[in-house]
């Protein structure tokens, strides 16, 4: 039977945040309902409640999550209930030119759970990226679920189910950073600090932070930078030439998605080197280059759309990583909060006083 629980929902643009009963559907064909026990506060959660991802009101918000599966629903094959996994919000088709090509990381045709979570008055609710994990429960498709092991702590690693895993796949997956490359990156949130724990797991040897805020600096040299750089008070591609020998990072990976720090990131770069962004721009930004550099400098200019990951293939791997050590993933973990802290947890998060705040629904 559908089953009601408490969840976060927003119902208009900059609407204030309410903790409201929902319906959470049995699962269909394809589906699983989540008992979620983590959920953290990305930025994206931010963009839905300001209308900057779309105007499907109301959204259940939260997505970056853990949870352990409490029900599948017809043909379901890829988890059983009992389960502990990591949500996600890549599930692969298997069918399109991407998964075609054996390229299912960059599947044209992910998808979601078929039915809709709804209020208790029947108002369909629109799930933050497919998943709505700021919630006791909720609905999503089976492949949006990713198997890990119980015995980590699931606050941490629920961060790979979003900004971390952008993060890392960043470096590791679609600049495929090498054994001694200099890497620099260019802002340091959670998204910037956990590309360079992604370079220094792919085993760069210069490793460059840089932003406008020195605490932020600061932050990134204790979690893996070998060097940092405050652009406020120097000049950014000078300062990452003057650390690579004059030439310029193999990799210079952009965390804003800004046209100003996009420049800062081609241009600070060696030749025939690798830039890519993983920053997400404001819809309408618009990028300026001499088609002449673009062409003289070489090399590639890349985008990375969640760190170009495969959820079966990185996030198992990356557990194993941080259960050896080599992966900080309990240093993103600032707090950890109860649903009704989420709105406090945004004006931290706006501050850049957090890494990751993370809800927990159920210990």
């Amino acid at each position: 039977m559908p089953q009601t629980v408490k969840g976060v929902v927003v119902r208009a643009k900059d609407a204030p945040l309410e903790i409201v009963d929902i319906v959470v559907p049995d699962p269909g064909p394809g589906e699983a309902v989540v008992d979620i026990l983590t959920c953290g506060v990305c930025h994206t959660d931010l963009h839905y409640v300001h209308g900057g991802v779309g105007d499907d009101f109301p959204y259940l918000l939260g997505h970056e999550a853990t949870g352990v599966v409490s029900a599948t629903g017809e043909g379901v094959t890829e988890v059983e209930v009992g389960q502990r996994v990591i949500l996600n919000w890549r599930a692969v088709c298997g069918q399109c030119r991407a998964c075609a090509k054996g390229q299912p990381q960059y599947c044209f045709n992910t998808h979601n759970a078929e039915q809709k979570m709804t209020l208790t008055d029947g108002t369909e609710l629109s799930p933050a990226l497919g998943i709505g994990a700021f919630a006791e429960k909720t609905l999503v498709a089976a492949g949006q679920c990713t198997p890990v092991r119980d015995d980590v702590d699931a606050a941490a690693v629920g961060l790979l189910g979003c900004g971390i895993m952008a993060g890392v796949g960043a470096a590791i997956n679609t600049a495929q950073v090498q054994r001694g490359e200099s890497v620099a990156v260019i802002g340091c949130g959670g998204v910037g600090v956990a590309a360079i724990q992604g370079a220094r797991l792919a085993g760069a040897t210069t490793i460059i932070a840089v932003d406008i805020d020195q605490t932020k600096v600061d932050q990134a040299l204790r979690l893996g930078a070998t060097h940092g750089v405050n652009s406020r008070e120097e000049d950014a591609v000078e300062a990452i030439r003057a650390l690579t020998g004059g030439f310029g990072a193999d990799v210079v990976i952009e965390a804003i998605g800004r046209p100003e720090t996009y420049e800062q990131a081609f241009y600070a770069r060696d030749l025939a080197g690798r830039v890519v962004l993983v920053g997400v721009p404001t819809p309408g930004m618009r990028l300026d280059l001499p088609l002449d550099d673009v062409f003289g400098r070489g090399g590639s200019l890349k985008s990375s759309w969640y760190g170009d990951c495969l959820p079966s293939r990185d996030f198992p791997m990356l557990v194993e990583q941080y259960r050896l050590g080599r992966l900080d993933l309990d240093a993103f973990v600032s707090e950890r909060i109860g649903l009704a802290d989420i709105d406090e947890a945004f004006v931290k998060m706006s501050k850049g006083q957090v890494l990751r705040s993370v809800v927990e629904v159920a210990k």
